[in-house]
């Protein structure tokens, strides 16, 4: 099987697992744009590859626009005028996903206000209180 991704040292991806379509790209670019597919849609279905099952997990819980509800992931790429560029640039965008999906997830460690911002919290409050007071009518 040729290696079409690498992950990671470990972790690669087939060129079966991967899928793409050449398409006609969108916008101008003269008479070239309406005859040469030379964009691409990459789609890589999560369940089926060979991914490890907490990479898979991730993906899918990702709240991606590029991710659909059947699980597949759907690029299209059309930056570059060539379509082996965009076939790169496709799967470099694949690649930074998996990535983010899978890095770890920095723990928030709890803190607390200092006293001297609570202390300073509260007196700004207590100068627009003051402030709002004055702004009723005059007694008399």
């Amino acid at each position: 099987m040729p290696v079409l991704l690498e992950i990671t040292p470990n972790i690669q991806l087939s060129d079966w697992e991967i899928e793409f379509q050449a398409i006609r790209a969108q916008g101008s670019g003269g008479q070239n744009v309406n005859k040469v597919s030379s964009a691409v849609h990459l789609r890589f279905d999560i369940a089926r590859s060979t991914l490890p099952e907490s990479y898979k997990e991730r993906l899918l819980r990702l709240s991606d626009q590029r991710i659909t509800q059947e699980g597949v992931i759907v690029i299209k790429a059309q930056t570059y005028r060539t379509l082996e560029n965009n076939k790169e640039d496709a799967l470099q965008r694949l690649k930074a996903l998996i990535q983010a999906a899978t890095a770890p997830v920095k723990a928030r460690r709890a803190t607390r206000p200092t006293r001297s911002s609570q202390r300073k919290r509260m007196d700004k409050k207590s100068q627009r209180g003051k402030i709002k007071a004055l702004r009723g009518k005059p007694e008399g």
